[in-house]
């Protein structure tokens, strides 16, 4: 299974993720969120993580030249759509286009089917804010979304996000099996935009044991 760190903010939390074992690297370009990255600062940690992972631009309903102009000088490798882009928009991304869905505490499989898109992403709603609660959901609820192909007839890329965090990433991937990643952002920082080491070696170390089980 493989891990997306979401919300780096430093060239140095991007390295350690990276020298870690993540492969993604979530730059948020959403500017209420606390986790918001200046696109030269998100273009140096592009450069810095070179092809040793991939770059995941995290996008709240932007407008298409604000798209177009921060995927051009970052250099982003996908194009994560977290708030309510029109289906249009997110199609025109579709082969590097990640969706996110956010359910309540079980995931409806329903309006996910419909998109067109590289991959979808399964996090807890928040009732005020995009992005997610950062708690824990039933995650088996979505094991049946792994199982339903994707529109190009091959198996759908679910990433699991919410609450994800060093003491329970092994339950949350036996959770959902076949899941192409786990997500985590607040489960591994130590202040909001700032990565805590060990969190990171701990969740990672975790995953692993959970899968040589």
């Amino acid at each position: 299974m493989k891990v997306k760190i979401c919300g780096v903010t430093t060239p140095a939390d991007a390295r350690l993720a990276v020298d870690l074992g993540a492969d993604f690297i979530g730059l948020n370009f959403y500017r209420p969120s606390p986790r918001w990255i200046d696109v030269d600062e998100a273009a140096h940690i592009r450069r810095r993580i070179g092809n040793r992972a991939r770059a995941v631009g995290i996008f709240v309903d932007p407008t298409r030249e604000e798209l177009e102009t921060i995927d051009r000088k970052v250099g982003l490798d996908y194009i994560q759509f977290s708030g309510d882009e029109s289906p249009e928009l997110v199609a025109e991304y579709s082969v590097r286009a990640i969706r996110v869905r956010r359910v309540g505490g079980a995931a409806a499989p329903a309006p996910v089917l419909e998109e067109d898109c590289w991959a979808v992403l399964i996090d807890r709603a928040h009732d005020r804010l995009y992005g997610g609660s950062g708690e824990s959901w039933d995650y088996a609820a979505a094991a049946d979304l792994v199982r339903t192909p994707a529109g190009d007839g091959g198996p759908r890329r679910l990433f699991i996000a919410g609450g994800v965090r060093p003491g329970n990433v092994a339950e949350v991937a036996s959770a959902v099996p076949g899941a192409y990643a786990v997500d985590t952002c607040s489960g591994v920082e130590s202040a909001p935009g700032r990565k805590d080491r060990t969190k990171l070696e701990r969740l990672f170390a975790n995953l692993r044991a959970g899968a040589a089980r």
